[in-house]
């Protein structure tokens, strides 16, 4: 092999347009734009989603639900996942080494899912009615 005599496989470069170059060009004259317009003029353009001053879909459409902003810090506990848990002490700094709820999580609550059947006492952690009852008939207690 040469380096001199290297070239770029057949039909894998292509000659760019040459617009405006003249009527045996096949783009001369309008350029390959038509006649008049705002897309045919230097500087036509318009953001995107605009419909030549029609209502634009976007505003047409009613809004709908909203994104809650304490999402990512709250989370949800079962009582089948206490009951697995090897530890009495409940706290969410003992939830989040044990992997049950996010890094991120800043509260907790402790909902009436699965079953209890150990003693365990908690600590900083909201709990429902339905799991208040089902730690205090376990033995344990909610602080």
């Amino acid at each position: 092999m040469k380096l001199n005599s290297i070239k770029p496989a057949e039909g894998s470069k292509k000659e760019r347009r040459r617009v405006g170059r003249g009527i045996g060009s096949g783009l001369g004259k309008t350029a390959g734009r038509g006649h008049k317009g705002q897309k045919s003029r230097a500087g036509g353009f318009h953001k995107v989603g605009f419909e030549g001053g029609q209502m634009p879909l976007q505003r047409r459409l009613p809004k709908r639900g909203f994104s809650s902003l304490t999402k990512e810090f709250s989370a949800e506990v079962n009582l089948s996942d206490i009951q697995r848990l090897p530890i009495d002490q409940i706290d969410l700094l003992a939830l989040k080494n044990a992997g049950l709820v996010s890094q991120l999580a800043r509260q907790v609550k402790l909902i009436a899912s699965g079953k209890l059947e150990r003693k365990v006492v908690l600590m900083g952690v909201s709990v429902t009615a339905g799991a208040k009852a089902a730690v205090e008939a376990a033995g344990g207690s909610v602080q």
